[in-house]
């Protein structure tokens, strides 16, 4: 063949590429994707990507080329349907039939208790979050510090007494 013959760019030459490598590289896509509208798109892709790129890709290694294109495609298809799936269910989570004056007012609250919580003084404070958070009874929050349960008891009093003074009863 004449040295012309083999630039890809040249129309005769890619439909004689497409047409030697178009059928297995749909398949090779199909058992991919499971999807033959989707082998079909990538596939296009493919023959798209090699068109836009022939002065760059060499005749020799155009197998090559096609059926990486067609995975790197493929696997970016995935990855896009990952964070569409991500996004979409971010979204579900995130629906409410709360007004939205409502979720602004519990979040200025959770915001303020937060700044309450994270203010109390670091013993009022670590037996408050071991009862009210992680749930502990008085008896092991006071094994656990090694104090006293009335010591325990002492603490969660003056805690919820800063926490009515800055927020009011919860």
């Amino acid at each position: 063949m004449p040295k012309d013959q083999h630039k890809i760019c040249h129309s005769e030459t890619f439909e004689s590429i497409y047409k030697t490598y178009a059928k297995d590289l749909r398949r090779f896509i199909f058992f991919k994707t499971q999807d033959i509208d989707k082998a079909e798109d990538i596939l296009q892709e493919t023959f798209i990507k090699l068109w836009d790129n022939c002065e760059k890709v060499n005749y020799d290694k155009v197998k090559s080329y096609l059926y990486t294109v067609a995975s790197n495609t493929f696997l970016n298809s995935v990855k896009h349907e990952n964070v569409i799936k991500k996004h979409q269910q971010g979204l579900i989570h995130k629906t409410t039939n709360e007004s939205p004056e409502f979720i602004m007012l519990e979040k200025e609250f959770m915001d303020k208790l937060d700044r309450t919580i994270n203010g109390l003084p670091d013993k009022q404070r670590e037996v408050f979050l071991l009862n009210r958070i992680e749930k502990k009874k008085y008896k092991d929050i006071a094994q656990q510090l090694n104090i006293s349960i009335k010591a325990v008891e002492k603490r969660m009093h003056l805690a919820l007494v800063v926490i009515r003074e800055e927020i009011g009863n919860i």
